[in-house]
């Protein structure tokens, strides 16, 4: 955690399911003994990017994953456990109350946490453009879903989260951003295909080292068009 200052303004939750049951799309590329080890190389590279971005304070990660809060909590994050057990958006919801709990005015930024081709001067871009609105969103690479969700001080997140919540947080009013040049802060990993377009955007060492090990069936799946 940074010391808070005029400039680091924001405060992100970031919800992280157990690692057992993260990334089953990429079951394709990655078998299961794998997989969790790349969920956590996700969420290790979107935190550390996040707490390098300037206008972020701190970043509060609700999970009850011990090896992931261990990681998470030695890069700076606070862990919060998951109270609420009750799916993604309760997850999120209860983050940032814990988070305004200590930072009352503090305006809220959900982010999603498989973003591992994360830039952090893409990520102040885009929560500069959010503070301009009581609530805003950002809309995934493919233009679905939603990567990041933000609430300004004294502003509830609201968030709705899941499928096609891009509709859904621009029917609560949301304002979506529509920046260009913010593909790092879009291009979130459910599936091969979309782990092909991060690592072309350039991931986190993390997970650089972790798809290294799996290349071989990444170029499987280039070959056969998947």
């Amino acid at each position: 955690m940074r010391e808070e200052g005029a400039d680091a303004v924001w405060s992100l939750v970031v919800p992280l399911k157990p690692l057992v049951r993260a990334k089953s799309r990429l079951s394709a590329a990655a078998d299961a003994r794998f997989r969790p080890r790349l969920a956590l190389a996700f969420a290790l590279d979107t935190v550390a990017a996040a707490l390098e971005c300037p206008l972020v304070c701190d970043v509060a990660v609700v999970t009850d994953d011990p090896l992931a809060g261990e990681g998470l909590a030695d890069l700076g994050a606070r862990i919060v456990a998951d109270t609420p057990a009750a799916g993604l958006n309760p997850a999120i919801a209860y983050g940032a109350q814990i988070v305004r709990a200590r930072r009352p005015g503090a305006p809220v930024a959900a982010l999603n946490a498989d973003l591992p081709a994360l830039r952090p001067a893409e990520l102040e871009r885009v929560l500069s453009a959010a503070a301009q609105f009581p609530r805003a969103f950002l809309a995934d690479a493919a233009e679905i879903g939603t990567t990041l969700l933000t609430a300004a001080s004294g502003v509830e997140l609201a968030p709705a989260f899941g499928g096609a919540s891009r509709a859904r947080h621009r029917a609560s009013g949301a304002w979506e951003i529509t920046l260009s040049g913010v593909r790092s802060v879009r291009q979130d990993v459910d599936t091969p295909a979309d782990l092909r377009a991060a690592l072309e955007l350039g991931v986190g060492a993390r997970t650089a080292r972790h798809t290294a090990a799996i290349s071989a069936g990444i170029a499987a799946l280039d070959a056969r068009g998947a």
